[in-house]
């Protein structure tokens, strides 16, 4: 494992998926990979990065960290699409925009996305936080090949993840920069996760106006 001052001196959002990848290995990094892709918690840009960083220092497999982060992706792609495919694109959105953080606008454009896109877009879906927790149900209620949905799921995940496991095992030869990286990670996933809240919150209100607005005609 990696040493307990290494550790610790990783503070916020990246401290603590560090010392979860730390405690629980390279089966950790596939349930937070898999976490993220149904609700992203902790993007897998703050994950995947560090992940690298720790099989630099010797900690865990390159290739497991590979295998679990790719298979965590491809699982939690696979339940979308399921229940897209199980409740329909309509009863699927209604039920997953209840959720934090999700609205029903953004899976109507990732619907749209889809439609005109098809399987390109299940494939460079998987660059993008948060359309890579949203294409898959579209693609499962469009009834999409499952084998190919499978292949683009696993190729575009597979891609991503192995750049940004990359990018940790080229900062592993530097301890100074993944703490650089961790600490200017952790500022903007606070901005990230403010700018959503006050977004969601402005058209929240907007919304809620205009109904208080058409009630009152």
């Amino acid at each position: 494992m990696m040493s307990a001052t290494a550790v610790d001196e990783l503070t916020g959002i990246a401290g603590f998926a560090a010392r979860g990848i730390d405690a629980m290995g390279e089966w950790g990094v596939g349930l937070f990979t898999l976490a993220e892709t149904i609700i992203p918690p902790i993007p897998s840009e703050v994950i995947l990065p560090l992940a690298g960083f720790l099989t630099r220092q010797g900690t865990m497999s390159l290739a497991l960290v590979f295998a679990t982060s790719t298979l965590g992706a491809y699982v939690g792609a696979l339940l979308l699409y399921w229940l897209g495919a199980k409740l329909g694109l309509e009863r699927a959105i209604r039920g997953l925009s209840r959720l934090p953080l999700m609205d029903r606008e953004d899976f109507e454009k990732a619907a749209d996305w889809f439609h005109r896109h098809g399987r390109s877009a299940v494939f460079f879906g998987r660059f993008f936080p948060g359309v890579r927790s949203l294409i898959s149900v579209p693609a499962g209620a469009g009834k999409m090949n499952l084998a190919t949905f499978s292949i683009f799921t696993i190729a575009g995940s597979g891609l991503w993840n192995g750049l940004l496991i990359g990018l940790g095992v080229l900062l592993g030869a530097q301890y100074r920069l993944i703490e650089e990286y961790s600490r200017y990670l952790n500022f903007a996933v606070y901005a990230a996760v403010a700018a959503t809240i006050a977004w969601l919150s402005v058209r929240a209100y907007r919304r809620q106006r205009d109904r208080a607005g058409r009630n009152g005609r």
